[in-house]
């Protein structure tokens, strides 16, 4: 669906999405030739990217739609993988679009003035960042449709699906989305260290040393706006052996509640027994953009508070440094 490539009229984001388990070098080419249609190229691992076309489009002297059958041509010709392309006037209109797109690729723009009619019609998972337990709590409303979501009042979808969660459904049901592209390279993985000050078989101080890094780990990807796919925890011993394993998060995540929760099973899957550690490594692995993970709705009261209670210890940490809050098993070790 396009219009003329009028000014103020042509969309201006593009979502590009790669095939799924992308290798990670194939990836990094693709978004080199997203470079080359525009210097505004955001990286969303591990397989997708948006793109600002509002300075390219002058540039190429070309429309939406075009520029983006020029990305397909190149990527297909010059890298052998074909791509699903979505051009929308926000983030949310783009990314929807290049979902709608049928494999293996193809293009779809959506103009500014058509958006919220193209979005009506769609089911509400159909819309970017509505999870399934969010499509779920609007389906039981009555709410099947993009258009139904954005007739209903903002203050009832709150009810029903949480207050932020709720107010960026219902703007982006209406096609509200001022996101804007911000320029980011495919990141590589998270890491933090601890190294014990002389080799230990303490069990409770291994695990305090740990939940220090997860505390670590998880401020460092909210910081940098970034959730976590999958954990890896190494484990270094005296004589200089090494212990590996890595397991995928159910969902990805930068709370400490669902790190914490990965990082003591990959403990308990090293078996230690008289092992003498000499330090500890913690990675978030396969890392995605936090925008780009839907909020779920959490039956679990006790964890909504815990997030709660993470959410005012950054603002803490964030006036007093990283040290001002954190678990008390932690700060009983350093003492």
């Amino acid at each position: 669906m396009t219009t003329g490539p009028a000014c103020g009229e042509v969309p201006t984001v593009m979502h590009v999405r790669c095939p799924d388990r992308l290798p990670e070098e194939l990836y990094r080419q693709v978004l080199e030739q997203l470079s080359g249609l525009s210097p505004v190229v955001q990286a969303l691992p591990p397989s997708a990217a948006l793109v600002e076309l509002k300075g390219a489009l002058r540039y190429h002297g070309t429309d939406p739609r075009r520029l983006g059958e020029v990305l397909r041509v190149r990527t297909i010709s010059r890298l052998g993988v074909d791509v699903r392309v979505g051009i929308g006037p926000s983030i949310t209109v783009a990314a929807t679009a290049s979902a709608q797109v049928e494999a293996p690729g193809g293009v779809l723009a959506v103009a500014p003035g058509e958006a919220a009619g193209w979005l009506a019609p769609l089911p509400v998972e159909a819309l970017h960042g509505i999870g399934p337990r969010q499509a779920e709590a609007l389906h039981e409303y009555g709410i099947h449709t993009v258009g139904l979501l954005a007739a209903v009042s903002p203050a009832t979808v709150q009810r029903l699906l949480g207050g932020r969660p709720g107010r960026l459904a219902a703007e982006r049901a209406r096609g509200i989305d001022p996101r804007p592209v911000v320029p980011r390279a495919l990141p590589a993985s998270a890491a933090v260290r601890h190294a014990f000050d002389r080799h230990t078989l303490d069990g409770a101080a291994v695990r305090a040393a740990l939940l220090d890094l997860v505390v670590q780990l998880g401020l460092l990807l909210r910081g940098r706006g970034q959730a976590a796919r999958a954990l890896t925890l190494s484990l270094r011993f005296a004589g200089g052996t090494s212990w590996e394993r890595t397991r995928r998060l159910a969902e990805p995540s930068a709370h400490e509640d669902d790190l914490r929760q990965l990082a003591y099973q990959l403990m308990d899957a090293a078996g230690l027994q008289r092992g003498r550690l000499t330090g500890l490594v913690l990675r978030g692995e396969d890392l995605v953009d936090a925008d780009q993970v839907a909020e779920q709705i959490s039956l679990d009261g006790a964890r909504e508070s815990r997030l709660v209670a993470e959410q005012a210890a950054d603002r803490i940490r964030a006036k007093f440094g990283d040290r001002a809050i954190g678990p008390a098993a932690v700060f009983r070790r350093a003492s």
